[in-house]
């Protein structure tokens, strides 16, 4: 669940782009549905380990001290690398839209990645809101990279003609 909501988070950062970096209609209203549900998960992940008193982020392994989101991309599955963020920070319109796509969809494999490392955990599966919230992840982001995967065709077919 800490790392889950690294992820998360890295994820309402990315879609906090778009207003300023795309007038893709399409993708803004992507972005807002990722961002609004992202951002509910993140709440119900905090939620959900404040009721069992556990920290809501993680240390690094044999550091105490030092909190995991110095070094994400050694930790969570399909995030972006510093530079990755920051070439998608720099970028406008066709090419934002092109990276933010194929960076989400990354993203989401990722995110996917982890549902499928927690139901391989054992008794993972014995907390029934964990088990739905698992679940719902895991439909939610499988629908999401389809739309995803869909636009970026779109977008191929277009530039052909």
């Amino acid at each position: 669940m800490q790392g889950m909501i690294m992820h998360h988070s890295q994820a309402v950062e990315m879609t906090a782009l778009i207003p300023s970096h795309t007038e893709n209609k399409d993708l803004r209203s992507l972005g807002a549905r990722i961002s609004s549900s992202q951002s509910d998960e993140i709440k119900f992940m905090k939620r959900w380990l404040a009721a069992r008193g556990e920290p809501v982020s993680m240390t690094m392994p044999g550091m105490p001290d030092m909190d995991s989101s110095c070094h994400p991309t050694a930790l969570m599955p399909g995030m972006l690398t510093p530079a990755q963020m920051e070439t998608l920070q720099k970028a406008k319109g066709a090419e934002f839209d092109h990276l933010f796509l194929t960076g989400m969809i990354q993203h989401h494999n990722g995110a996917l990645i982890m549902v499928e490392d927690l139901f391989d955990t054992a008794g993972a599966g014995q907390d029934a809101e964990l088990f739905n919230f698992a679940t719902d992840v895991d439909t939610g982001q499988r629908a999401e990279i389809r739309i995803m995967q869909g636009m970026l065709e779109k977008k191929l077919l277009e530039e052909k003609r």
